[in-house]
């Protein structure tokens, strides 16, 4: 049997710990605090359109305790890696894959990448300060992941599923590989949607363009993705910064396929949804603010590409965050992305 541990069972990490449990995978779980005590004593809970089903899983705060795995799925914040990266060696063994299920992006991006640029199998200080990520797990344990479902913890140890079943899967460099296959057929037989993709870097920058975009704007004013969306200044403001990370992207080889008025439309259709970053500040939780800007212009000024907006957007909501005391400022980062 498969063994797989998600470290960070929270919204989306619960929510493919149960699936791949669908799939007959052996599933641990590294979770904490009240979430962790409720799966202990009452099993994970999820809520979909199927009701409600019951999985009782092993979970444990302390990786030492499961052993090592052939699967370890990060579903903790990006911007949280790597201060949790020395406590998942227990859970390694030679040929154990690690997928991040994050947004932004990832700490191996530059890893077999083909980008034809100085930054060819180099980390990225914002996601990865001083490369820890990258010397203690190693990117060739790495699988890619975009991921596209809605979830949420709707109290300790029930997770509910709001919408979309799809997590794209990729090999960083983009060929088949029997450990991307297992893996995509065991999110298939859980019911979940799995797509093998060989250019799985571009589909992480179509969802990074609303990500560096829509979501600093909703978390500085509040604003929804439709009226966002459609208020004209705004909307000029999200064109501005997602011609910016386009210019980027497109730098290190990345294909948009889709035009920018087609991306904004799409947001904007989304009716009353507030994004993650919004979300995040309601709720008190730390920001996601340097995988999904902070990145973008770091590479920007490693390879001299003005990004005015992006930057001064960057800055404040910076700022915000610090006001609210939901930022760590890192002098590195800072350094990178001035």
């Amino acid at each position: 049997m498969i063994k797989v541990c998600i470290f960070g069972a929270g919204a989306i990490g619960g929510y493919i710990g149960c699936s791949l449990a669908k799939a007959g995978a052996n599933v641990s779980l590294i979770a904490r605090g009240p979430h962790k005590e409720a799966i202990e004593k009452n099993g994970l809970v999820l809520i979909s359109d199927k009701g409600k089903e019951k999985f009782k899983l092993t979970v444990s705060d302390n990786a030492t305790q499961l052993g090592e795995q052939d699967y370890v799925i990060i579903a903790v914040k990006a911007h949280a890696i790597s201060s949790i990266v020395e406590n998942l060696k227990p859970l390694l063994h030679a040929n154990t894959t690690v997928l991040s299920a994050v947004n932004g992006l990832p700490w191996w991006y530059f890893y077999k990448s083909n980008s034809e640029t100085i930054l060819e199998n180099t980390h990225i200080d914002s996601v990865d300060p001083n490369g820890i990520i990258w010397k203690t797990i190693n990117p060739k344990r790495a699988l890619g992941c975009v991921v596209y479902p809605a979830c949420e913890i709707e109290s300790p140890g029930v997770i509910k599923h709001i919408e979309g079943n799809r997590f794209s899967l990729g090999e960083p460099n983009g060929l088949n590989s029997e450990r991307l296959k297992i893996l995509s057929d065991l999110f298939i037989k859980g019911g979940l949607k799995a797509p093998q993709k060989k250019n799985l870097r571009d589909e992480i920058w179509i969802k990074l363009w609303g990500n560096c975009s829509f979501n600093p704007i909703s978390a500085l004013t509040g604003a929804s993705l439709d009226t966002i969306g459609n208020d004209p200044s705004t909307r000029n403001l999200i064109r501005q910064m997602m011609k910016e990370c386009q210019k980027v992207g497109e730098a290190i080889g990345v294909n948009f396929n889709v035009s920018i008025e087609n991306r904004i439309n799409g947001a904007a259709s989304i009716k009353g949804h507030k994004p993650s970053t919004r979300q995040d500040i309601e709720m008190k939780r730390p920001l996601e603010i340097d995988p999904i800007m902070s990145a973008i212009i770091e590479i920007a000024n490693k390879l001299k590409i003005e990004t005015p907006m992006l930057k001064h957007i960057n800055a404040i909501l910076k700022l915000k965050a610090d006001y609210l005391d939901l930022y760590k400022r890192n002098e590195l980062i800072e350094k990178l992305t001035i």
